[in-house]
């Protein structure tokens, strides 16, 4: 029977996709697991695949049409099948009126091994993400399709070799395939010869019965301030021995792999953790939710706004392969390819502004979490030590504290453990 197919949600934020590509077209039958379009949500671009098999009989939204949550894209069914009905009262509803002339009929054929998915179905159907980095050119960001970036991936295809046929010069699966049939292909660059060392999922936790108390402070916290009840704590560091061990770590390193200031900072940050388990805890209503590792959300700008990759296990990672990670999280979050469970789930964020000469700053604090740090520019400043003044590169640091699970001393003493491992390094070993 035919069926309105609605747009999915395919990320834990999203509320609306564009559609990036049928790679199904009208007419077209598909089987189960099958690739219907390439859908572009707020933070990736996804595959939407099919749990049954079915024919695609209209397309109501087009490539590069938006849609929002449970909204109408596309008629499936099976061949033949009368669709009038469903037009009708899609275009009664106001959607799409212009998009929804009736398809043309087609001769009756035999019925797919199975009813086409339902928009149920597709809702919860499995989205799956290039893993490969986009590639750049000279003149800006290529626009590839996630199929055609696996494939090149796959067959170490230099995208840049490549003639994109799609809309607005997108590289699609036919370019690679193409390209690789005609051998046009050219070797890709040597990856870093980097390798993780520590490969770790999301971190384990406990839970702890929330004491009546605490339960009676959060609830008032949270009538006389918001949903989130936030307090703030500001330290100064020395910036200095990082300064001194990046240079020192740097200069043995290929270009690729030096790491930043901010590599040090999570590091320091996640070791910090470890000591003080209620700042890397959350908040669960009727109990403290305290995580075993320290997985760091990392802030990182991209054109549609803010997301917040995740290092999991930073606390048991060394510098190079944070920076690695973060690199690599960075990019792919630039260009849409982050997986959910790759920005998502953090137990504690950092957010640095220092590269953009911000000395001192907020952040908002990212629910569950019960805090995030607000890292600013390390600035050479004229200080008083030992009755001298004297030069030193200090660095502001403010954190966002949740007060359901972070207390004032607590969060103190987190920032007292964290300025002193970051002004004397050997102590993130302590």
């Amino acid at each position: 029977m035919a069926e309105k197919f609605l747009m999915p949600k395919l990320s834990p934020t999203m509320e609306e996709g564009q559609i990036s590509r049928w790679v199904k077209k009208e007419g077209e039958s598909f089987g189960a697991n099958e690739t219907l379009a390439e859908v572009d949500t707020d933070k990736a671009t996804m595959e939407m695949t099919a749990l049954s098999g079915g024919t695609l009989l209209k397309i109501l939204k087009g490539d590069g049409d938006t849609a929002a949550l449970g909204e109408a894209i596309a008629i499936i069914g099976q061949k033949g099948e009368d669709i009038s009905a469903l037009l009708s009262e899609v275009s009664a509803n106001g959607k799409t009126a212009a998009a929804v002339a009736p398809a043309k009929k087609e001769e009756p054929a035999p019925a797919p091994q199975k009813e086409a998915v339902s928009a149920a179905a597709a809702a919860t159907a499995p989205a799956k993400v290039a893993t490969a980095p986009a590639a750049v050119q000279p003149q800006g960001r290529l626009i590839v399709s996630p199929i055609a970036a696996r494939m090149a991936a796959e067959n170490n295809l230099d995208l840049r070799s490549v003639a994109g046929s799609g809309p607005n010069g997108r590289i699609i699966k036919r370019d690679i395939e193409q390209a690789l049939a005609g051998g046009g292909s050219t070797a890709a660059k040597a990856a870093p010869s980097f390798t993780p060392s520590t490969v770790v999922g999301a971190s384990g936790y406990r839970e702890e019965p929330t004491s009546q108390m605490r339960r009676v402070i959060a609830s008032r916290l949270t009538e006389s301030i918001g949903p989130v009840p936030t307090f703030y704590l500001t330290r100064e560091i020395e910036m200095d021995n990082v300064l001194s061990l990046r240079k020192a770590i740097n200069a043995s390193l290929p270009d690729e792999q030096k790491v930043s200031v901010n590599d040090i900072l999570v590091k320091a940050v996640a070791m910090a953790l470890q000591k003080h388990p209620y700042v890397n805890a959350s908040y669960q209503d009727r109990t403290l939710r305290f995580y075993e590792q320290a997985d760091i959300g990392v802030a990182v700008a991209i054109d549609e706004g803010l997301i917040t990759p995740v290092i999991r296990g930073a606390n048991l990672k060394g510098f190079v392969e944070i920076g690695a990670e973060v690199r690599s999280l960075a990019a792919r979050a630039r260009d849409k390819k982050l997986q959910p469970e790759e920005y998502t789930g953090a137990t504690f964020s950092v957010s640095n502004l220092g590269m953009f000469g911000i000395k001192e700053f907020t952040a908002i604090i990212n629910p569950p979490e019960a805090g995030i740090l607000a890292v600013g520019s390390a600035t050479p400043t004229p200080v008083v030590r030992d009755g001298q003044i004297v030069v030193r590169s200090i660095m502001n640091i403010t954190m966002s504290c949740d007060h359901r699970v972070i207390d004032g001393a607590t969060g103190a003493k987190f920032l007292d453990t964290l300025t002193r491992m970051l002004e004397q390094p050997a102590m993130m070993l302590a």
